[in-house]
Formats: C-alpha cells, sequence, structure tokens
C-alpha cells in the first residue's frame, strides 16, 4: 500500500521538480539577456571591490560615486563613468547600489539627479541596494519603486522592482567575491538576480518581502556584537582572576561557549593570527559602523515596541568608544578600550 501510495507520488513529485527548475531556468536566463547594462553606485572599501567582480564576470558596468578620484581610477581601466545617479539609470538595465547609511540611499534615488526622482518612466527593470539601512526605509523605497513604470515592459517586468540585499563578509570577501547576500523583496526578481549576486558572493539567502533583507542583516549584527562583548568580558574577567586568555580561548572552543567571536575573530592580541587585534584593531569591521548598526537595531525594536536591553546596552557601549577616538578600529577594540583587557605574550 504504501509502495504503491509513493508511486502515485512520483510522477507528482516529478512535475513540480521539473516545474520548480523550469522557472529558475527561465528567470537565470531573463537576467542573461537583460541584466547585460549595470550600474553601480557607490564605491568604497566594499562597492568598488562588488563592482570589480561584475566587470570580471563579463557585465558592462557604468559606475557613480562622489568621490571624484576613486571615478578616475575606474574611468583609466576603461570603464564608464557618470555624474549623477539619474545617468546612471538612463544607460541600465539594473543598478545596484552601496552606500553608508538610509539618508545617503534615499538621496540616491529619490533626491534632484536621483535614479526615480521624476517618478516617470525609468530604464532599469530591477534595482538592488546593498546597503545597511533600516527595514522601514527599504520598505518605503520599494513601494516608490514599484509606482514608478517601465520605458519598455519585458517579460514579467510590469514595473521596476527593489531588492533589499545586503551582505555579510566584509571587504576580503567582497574582494574575493565570496560575500553572502540576504535578499527581502520578490522572489521572482530574487532568482532573476541570482547570477548577478553569485557574480559578487557565493552564498544568496532569500529572506522574504521587501525590507527582510535588511532585517536579518540588523538581526545578524545585532548577535554579532552582543557576542564580542560576551566573550571580550569573559576573557577580561578570566584575565583578572588569573586565567591566561590563550587557555581559556582552548576551553571556550572546545566548550559551550564556542562562538566565531572566539574561534575566528578572537578580540584578544597574541591569541589568534590574522584577525585585526593581531595589529592593534586595524582594519576589519570598523567601531563606527558597528555603532550605526547597533543604532538601526534599537530603532527598529522601538518602532516594533519589543524591549531590546542588550541593543541597548550594546549601542551605548559602542557609541563611548566612538566618543572615545576609536571609531575606525575594528569593533573587538572593545576588548583593550573598554574592559581594559591585557594582551596575551
Amino acid at each position: 500500500m504504501a509502495i504503491s501510495r509513493v508511486r502515485s507520488l512520483l510522477p507528482l513529485s516529478i512535475g513540480i521538480h521539473k516545474s520548480v527548475s523550469s522557472i529558475y531556468r527561465f528567470y537565470s536566463s531573463t537576467s542573461s539577456t537583460h541584466f547585460e547594462n549595470v550600474g553601480f553606485i557607490g564605491l568604497g572599501n566594499m562597492g568598488s571591490r562588488m563592482a570589480n567582480n561584475l566587470i570580471k564576470a563579463g557585465y558592462k558596468v557604468a559606475v557613480h560615486d562622489i568621490n571624484h578620484e576613486v571615478m578616475r581610477m575606474f574611468a583609466e581601466r576603461g570603464v564608464p563613468t557618470k555624474e549623477t545617479p539619474f545617468e546612471i539609470a538612463e544607460t541600465s538595465d539594473v543598478v545596484i547600489t552601496m552606500l553608508p547609511s538610509s539618508s545617503h540611499v534615499l538621496d540616491v534615488y529619490t533626491g534632484p539627479n536621483g535614479l526615480i526622482h521624476d517618478g516617470n518612466l525609468l530604464r532599469p527593470m530591477l534595482f538592488i541596494d546593498s546597503s545597511t539601512i533600516d527595514p522601514q526605509t527599504s520598505r518605503r523605497l520599494s513601494v516608490a519603486v514599484s509606482n514608478c513604470g517601465l520605458k519598455q515592459r519585458k517579460d514579467i517586468w510590469e514595473t521596476p522592482i527593489i531588492l533589499d540585499a545586503p551582505v555579510s563578509g566584509g571587504v576580503l570577501a567582497a574582494e574575493t567575491g565570496t560575500l553572502t547576500f540576504m535578499v527581502g523583496g520578490s522572489e521572482e526578481a530574487y532568482l532573476a538576480a541570482k547570477p548577478l549576486f553569485l557574480s559578487m558572493g557565493k552564498n544568496t539567502i532569500y529572506c522574504g518581502g521587501a525590507g527582510n533583507g535588511s532585517a536579518a542583516k540588523i538581526c545578524n549584527n545585532l548577535a554579532m556584537a552582543v557576542s564580542m562583548l560576551g566573550v571580550s568580558e569573559a576573557f577580561a574577567l578570566g584575565q583578572s582572576l588569573g586565567i591566561a586568555a590563550g587557555t581559556l580561548a582552548k576551553i571556550f572552543n572546545s566548550s559551550s561557549a564556542r562562538c566565531w567571536s572566539s574561534d575566528s575573530y578572537n578580540p584578544v592580541p597574541g591569541v589568534m593570527e590574522g584577525v585585526p587585534s593581531s595589529r592593534n584593531y586595524v582594519g576589519g569591521f570598523a567601531t563606527k559602523l558597528m555603532a550605526k548598526d547597533l543604532n538601526l537595531a534599537a530603532e527598529s525594536a522601538k518602532e516594533t515596541g519589543l524591549t531590546c536591553p542588550l541593543t541597548s546596552q550594546a549601542k551605548e557601549i559602542y557609541v563611548e568608544l566612538c566618543k572615545e577616538g576609536h571609531e575606525a578600529k575594528d569593533f573587538s577594540c572593545v576588548f583593550r578600550h573598554y574592559y581594559s583587557g591585557k594582551d596575551e605574550h
């Protein structure tokens, strides 16, 4: 009975599999045929490397940044540069933005000479915002983009679509093309954009509707901050009790306290090579960026009415570090500059 039941379901299962496969092939082909011309706005430490990987993958990329020096560097390599976001939109099938904050994103999209500033018919079918911003801004921007029209409708694209797709992995992953993308918005657009994502990264995770990619990034960085604070506090306490940080690290990494902040990004100078703590906290993820992301988490918690005491405390600590002049150092410097932890010799 069970075997015959399984056999009766096989054609349905195979049909579903073929249907899903054909849908993915359709959106992949849509991407390859309609996303040939890519505009990239925001050529900082992350964006410049992401744009480079798109160029290496064979896309026709045009770029814009307010930093004319970095624009000149791209121009010298033969990459077209544009003076405004609007000019980028005029020549692109898809536009990717990688910007510092919500205010920068809103200005690039809706400000004077912005991507959608006039709200009329647009050339780009798809916008991808990889900035780390609050989910509420991502959702408002999604509505604004969807209210525009397309100069030329193609396949499924009746109106332009925006995906919020922040990344994890840092500058090194941007350089090597191994970023992880957390994507919110239309699932159909996500599937169509997947080849683009995989030209810049190795992992893509669909998070649900508009704003969910931004929400996922904020939650990830909140957990990372609280984890780093907990590990740093434990190491500092251990040192004050006479336990060497190297010994405590071995215990953590083979016990229930094991986590990324201990076994892959240890904050104690002298315990681990190749991490920011081994080079006076130079490089890595800046303390000012962690403070910014924790502020986004705190504001989001406030808007939803959720009490998040660890978010508030973590934010206060990282804001204090910035005020003390450590804003450019990696966020793991909290071990030395907040907890007064000692180097391991």
